[in-house]
């Protein structure tokens, strides 16, 4: 037997989704079916169900589980010897950290760099996307939410809160009606999330201040809303460690549209033991500690 088949059939027993599990073994889904088919063949078994969209185990399938679950903790137990007999180059391996779009292209993406740098063996996944990661299916090591994890076993702790704000372009707003309270809003344009494709409640924030009978322009992607913002299209909520840095910006009703979240962080509990995931929480939680004044300014 290949044992490394049996990899990818936990990868794909854990994801239940071919395509899942070929984005976390940074494969073609083509490859994970071979693979699939191979082991199958070799123990002249079915071990998944096909039905729609998702792969359900068989019995069979269950059962070769948790053999493939001890060898992985047996893997995860080697590479855990080298830094406990002192290896001096510290953690090895890759991590996968999931966060938001916008805190982890801009806040996380360079403190990530410099954790590379200090640790040459190590490698980081950073996901930033405009959508929730899962923990249960193996998506990621790590997860920055802003939804707290209710499900699954986890260790989890609040990482941070931050905070948003109304901005709009200082030249948009110089030719547009002065807003000095939440009725002048109706004057104005409006740059939104995509309502259907919002992957979290905690950024319905604009409707609690306001609600726009419509929106100029809406995206998936805060990335897109900013770049919207400084080109003069509207106004929107924004986070303040991303357009606060902007000088073409400016907060309006600062005092009404002023919004705080938070960012949970969590792992999976059989992860906590394993150096290169615990050296990168360790450092995320520094990180982000020390990025206080930019994600809770108080002016």
């Amino acid at each position: 037997m290949d044992w490394d088949h049996l990899r990818f059939f936990a990868e794909l027993a854990r994801s239940g989704s071919m395509a899942a599990a070929a984005r976390r073994l940074g494969v073609e889904h083509t490859t994970v079916s071979r693979r699939i088919q191979a082991l199958e063949k070799q123990l002249g078994a079915v071990l998944f169900a096909r039905e729609v969209g998702q792969w359900r185990l068989t019995e069979g399938g269950r059962q070769l589980l948790h053999v493939a679950e001890a060898m992985q903790q047996a893997v995860d137990g080697l590479e855990r010897m080298p830094l406990s007999a002192g290896g001096a180059q510290g953690p090895a391996g890759l991590v996968r950290v999931g966060a938001t779009e916008g805190f982890g292209t801009q806040m996380l993406a360079p403190r990530l760099a410099q954790l590379t740098q200090r640790y040459p063996l190590l490698s980081i996944d950073l996901l930033a996307l405009p959508r929730l990661l899962h923990l249960s299916r193996r998506e990621a090591d790590i997860v920055i939410s802003l939804e707290r994890p209710t499900r699954g076993s986890a260790v989890l702790t609040k990482l941070a809160d931050y905070r948003l704000f109304l901005y709009g372009q200082r030249e948009y707003l110089a030719r547009k009606p002065l807003v000095a309270s939440t009725e002048d809003l109706r004057h104005h344009s409006f740059i939104h999330y995509v309502d259907d494709l919002l992957f979290t409640r905690e950024l319905q924030l604009l409707s609690t201040v306001f609600q726009p009978e419509r929106f100029v322009f809406r995206s998936t992607s805060i990335t897109a809303q900013y770049e919207a913002v400084r080109a003069g299209a509207g106004l929107a909520v924004l986070p303040a460690f991303i357009a606060d840095k902007d000088p073409v910006l400016s907060r309006v009703l600062p005092a009404e549209a002023r919004f705080t979240r938070t960012f949970w962080m969590s792992m999976p509990s059989d992860a906590r033991q394993v150096p290169r995931i615990e050296v990168t929480w360790g450092f995320l939680r520094e990180a982000v500690q020390a990025m206080r004044s930019e994600l809770m300014p108080e002016r």
